[in-house]
């Protein structure tokens, strides 16, 4: 069947009329639908709004060092008492985990397969070396790092900023031995230094890697390590009053 022009625009204009009935008779019902348009636009609104204000919860977050309940520093009772291993007691140590003394450097770089570079670790600092070279046997450049490791853990259980712990002397030469026992008569020919076995941690100066702290905060917090370290048996250790040190060699 053919629709003719007059007959569609009849069409049209009888839908219209009865439209116009309906919303005459049921106000409401174009209302409610307006009505409920704008509550979804008011909710999408809102979301939006409420998203834009909402802080970033990563970038407005306050990170701090330990969140948990921080561990008291108790340091040790006595430093000489705690720490009281003598150069007789680490001489025995040392001649039986440590290498045969090296003459030179020359001769240490000979020896690399017997020693470990220990020149640079996150654990730790390396003063500016001149009457010794940085390098350890094995079974001692693990005991270094494994207090350079403790006492970063103990500092953030504790909630203290981060700082390394300086070394400040290593492996000495035979050489280093002589030129040291110049300048200073007090110095041991028979040096544990010697064997690879020894090495120096100071006691009153630290390296900060966040923030400064004080030295004898740190100190009691490195004292607890060292007497760990000490009474688990994996190391002899002497409290040294005139070198600022505590000198300590492997079992």
């Amino acid at each position: 069947m053919k629709i003719t022009k007059n007959k569609y625009l009849l069409g049209f204009a009888v839908a219209v009329v009865l439209l116009a009935i309906i919303r005459a008779v049921f106000p409401g019902v174009d209302n409610s639908q307006q009505t409920t348009d704008n509550s979804q636009q008011t909710e999408i609104d809102s979301q939006e709004t409420s998203t834009d204000n909402a802080p970033l919860s990563i970038a407005n977050s306050r990170h701090t060092i330990f969140t948990g309940k921080k561990h008291r520093i108790l340091g040790v009772h006595n430093y000489k008492e705690s720490f009281p291993d003598s150069q007789a007691v680490q001489i025995v140590a040392a001649e039986k985990w440590g290498v045969r003394p090296v003459k030179n450097r020359e001769d240490a770089e000979k020896r690399m397969k017997e020693l470990v570079y220990v020149g640079a670790s996150p654990y730790y600092h390396i003063d500016p070396l001149y009457s010794s070279i940085p390098y350890l046997v094995p079974r001692a450049a693990v005991l270094l790092q494994d207090i350079g490791q403790a006492f970063y853990d103990s500092l953030y259980v504790k909630g203290v900023p981060f700082n390394q712990l300086i070394v400040t002397s290593v492996l000495r030469t035979e050489n280093d031995v002589v030129k040291l026992r110049r300048r200073n008569g007090n110095a041991t020919e028979r040096s544990c230094h010697l064997f690879g076995t020894t090495f120096d941690i100071c006691y009153n100066r630290y390296h900060p890697v966040t923030q400064p702290v004080r030295d004898d905060t740190l100190k009691w917090v490195l004292c607890e390590v060292l007497r760990d370290m000490r009474e688990q048996g994996r190391c002899y250790i002497k409290y040294e009053v005139k070198q600022g040190c505590f000198h300590m060699t492997v079992r």
